[in-house]
Order: C-alpha cells, then sequence, then structure tokens
C-alpha cells in the first residue's frame, strides 16, 4: 500500500548537524592525538634525562618505560580499532538501517517493515516504532472502508432524495387535489364532520409535502448547491427580501439594515439563511407591527450578522433547543411550520465556518421583547474580490 508521503522533516539547527558518525571520528581523532602526544612527551623526557648522565640503574628504567609506552600505545591502538569496529557494526550501521527504513515509511510506503536486530536499545526502539506503524496503517484502512461506506450511503440518501422530491410528492398531490375535488362536488351532501374530516386530510397532506420540501432542503446543505465564492450578502439579502415581498406586506413588517460586507459562501444558502431568518421574525411576532433590523459589524477575519425583531422572543432556556430539527415551542395550529427552519439555518452557518446562536441580550422592541439571532461568515479576501 502506497499513500501520500509525508512532510519532508526539519533541517537540524547548531550541532546537531552533525551525523554520529562525524562525532565518533572526531572524538576518536581528539583522543588518538592527546594520547600519542602524551607518549612523545613523557618520551622526550626520557631522554631528556638520560642526557643528565643519570646512574645506568635510572637509565635502564627509562628504557623499560619506554617500552611500556610503546606497548601500551599498540595496546591502545588495538582497542580503540576494535572499538571503531563495534561502534560501526553494531550502532552506526544498525541506526543507518533505522533511517533508512523509516525514511522509506515517511516517502509514502506504509506496508514496509521497521525492524533491526541489535543493539537492543534499537532493536527495541524499532519493534515500537513499527508497531505504530501498524496500528496508524490499520486505522487509516478502517477510515478508507468507512470513507467508502459513507460515499455509498450519501449515494443512497441522493437517490431517496431524488425519489423523495419526484415520486412521493405526486401521491401527495393527488390525495389533496382529489379530496379537495371531493367537497367541491359532493359538498351540499356532506355534514360538518364530513367537511371537517376532508379538510384534515387536505391539511395532512400539505403538511407533508412542506415536510418533504423542508428536510430535502436540509439534507443538500454542503453536497449540492455548488462551491463558495465572494458573495455580496447586501444582494442575498435583496433576494430574500423579494421572495418575502408578500408576507411583509401584509403584516405590514419593517426591515432595516446595516450596510452589508462581501462574504465567502454560498449565494444559494445565505439568501435561504436571510430568508428563514426574517420569515420567523415576522412569524413570531407581537400585537405590533414587526420591526426586523440585520446589523453586522467585523469580528478578526469573519462578519458576525445580527437578525434582531420585536416579536414574542424565546426564553434563554430554549436557546438551545430551537436549533434542534423537529423541535417546537408552540403548538402547530397557533405558528404553523415544520420545525426545521432554524436546524436548516445553523447547518448553512456551520458550513461555512461559522457559527449560529440565540443573543442573551433584548431585541429592538424593548425589554424583554423580541429575539436577536447572531452568526458568523468568513470574510472575503483580496483574493476572492
Amino acid at each position: 500500500m502506497s499513500i501520500n508521503p509525508l512532510p519532508p522533516p526539519k533541517e537540524p539547527t547548531g550541532l546537531g548537524k552533525l551525523p554520529v558518525t562525524r562525532w565518533f571520528i572526531i572524538m576518536s581523532s581528539v583522543a588518538g592525538v592527546v594520547f600519542l602526544a602524551g607518549i612523545v612527551i613523557a618520551m622526550m623526557m626520557g631522554a631528556h634525562a638520560r642526557s643528565l648522565r643519570e646512574p645506568p640503574a635510572v637509565a635502564e628504567q627509562l628504557d623499560r618505560l619506554n617500552v611500556a609506552l610503546i606497548v601500551l600505545f599498540v595496546v591502545m591502538l588495538a582497542f580503540g580499532t576494535a572499538l571503531g569496529f563495534v561502534i560501526r557494526y553494531a550502532v552506526l550501521k544498525p541506526v543507518a538501517d533505522l533511517t533508512e527504513q523509516v525514511r522509506e515509511v515517511a516517502a509514502g510506503d506504509f506496508d514496509h517493515p521497521i525492524h533491526v536486530d541489535r543493539p537492543s536499545e534499537l532493536a527495541e526502539l524499532s519493534s515500537h516504532v513499527d508497531a505504530m506503524r501498524d496500528r496508524i496503517v490499520s486505522a487509516w484502512r478502517v477510515a478508507t472502508d468507512q470513507a467508502e461506506e459513507l460515499r455509498r450511503s450519501n449515494g443512497e440518501l441522493e437517490q431517496f432524495a431524488y425519489v423523495a422530491s419526484h415520486d412521493l410528492q405526486e401521491p401527495l398531490r393527488k390525495v389533496a387535489s382529489f379530496t379537495q375535488m371531493l367537497e367541491q362536488r359532493y359538498g351540499p351532501e356532506l355534514d360538518e364532520r364530513a367537511r371537517q374530516y376532508i379538510h384534515y386530510a387536505v391539511d395532512g397532506a400539505k403538511r407533508m409535502q412542506l415536510l418533504i420540501n423542508d428536510l430535502l432542503d436540509f439534507s443538500r446543505v454542503g453536497r449540492v448547491t455548488g462551491e463558495r465564492s465572494a458573495v455580496d450578502s447586501g444582494a442575498a439579502l435583496d433576494v430574500a427580501l423579494e421572495n418575502l415581498s408578500a408576507t411583509i406586506e401584509d403584516t405590514e413588517a419593517t426591515v432595516t439594515r446595516d450596510e452589508l460586507p462581501m462574504v465567502r459562501g454560498n449565494r444559494l444558502q445565505l439568501t435561504q439563511l436571510f430568508q428563514n431568518l426574517i420569515e420567523n421574525a415576522v412569524k413570531f411576532r407581537s400585537e405590533a407591527p414587526p420591526r426586523v433590523h440585520i446589523g453586522v459589524r467585523r469580528s478578526g477575519d469573519m462578519w458576525e450578522f445580527s437578525c434582531s425583531d420585536n416579536g414574542i422572543g424565546v426564553e434563554p432556556k430554549y436557546a438551545d433547543r430551537i436549533f434542534l430539527i423537529f423541535q417546537r415551542l408552540h403548538p402547530r395550529d397557533v405558528y404553523p411550520g415544520t420545525g426545521i427552519g432554524l436546524a436548516l439555518c445553523r447547518k448553512i452557518v456551520e458550513y461555512h465556518g461559522g457559527q449560529l446562536w440565540l443573543d442573551d441580550g433584548d431585541g429592538p422592541g424593548g425589554e424583554g421583547q423580541g429575539a436577536t439571532f447572531r452568526w458568523t461568515l468568513p470574510a472575503a479576501g483580496d483574493d476572492d474580490e
């Protein structure tokens, strides 16, 4: 198995640039030179003492000392040679083999085994490194299998989404239309309870269609809506307001805004984000005409947006629950909907790398009234612009 290679190692600094081999050569050379210099100095001192016409016994002892120093030098030379041989084949060569094996693994061949026989410390180290390599490879294979299974599952979900958007909605349309035709044709012959049953059937079919459409929108976020690029958030808000023009006119709502910036995102999703938040602000209104304000401020590399209203507000204890899918705080007959809107908004924001939350502060309607939702979006860079 061969996968992407690891990044190159960091360059050593200072004395760490010298390999181990050169360290041994330098230290051995220095020790040999010092030892040889000591022998030479000792022999020179002996020759100087002999030139002073010392007694024969002293001269004999100096000759023996010279012979002993020569023998010691030969023994030390042989010992140094043997030590160099041992270091070369017992330390340096195994280290070089281990380095080469690790380098091959780092180059991308993660199935290459790592093992050296000597010395015992390097053998233990190589066994630990090889065990880590084997764990990483096993985990990578499991992750690859899971990713493949996830791709297959996503493919099946896309097929289901296609079926849901076409085949499942057609029977619902037939149920709703033929039930309404039944009421129109046989209305005079039906009593109040029968007409109520027909109303329930039509309402259930329409709510099922709405639920299917909302679920499709929720599943499509980040998959089939295109790449992110520099987007004028003000233009996305304009489209959202145009889509909500009828609702805004019927409720006599007022929507104000700051000067909105360029952000990096997906135009369709950002339009959907503004549309859902403003629609919620208008839907959950109080007795006063709805007032909604879209604000923005810079926060580092992100733009922080806000949507404030003067509606009924949200209790702080429900600040997390309202973002869960299918979670509702009010009966359906009071405030219609599927309970997916805010969950969809949070998914869109998180897909763009931001966060969406309910602000604990008050809305523009006064103390204890209204709600303010805040979210962050990445600012468009110079290259995007």
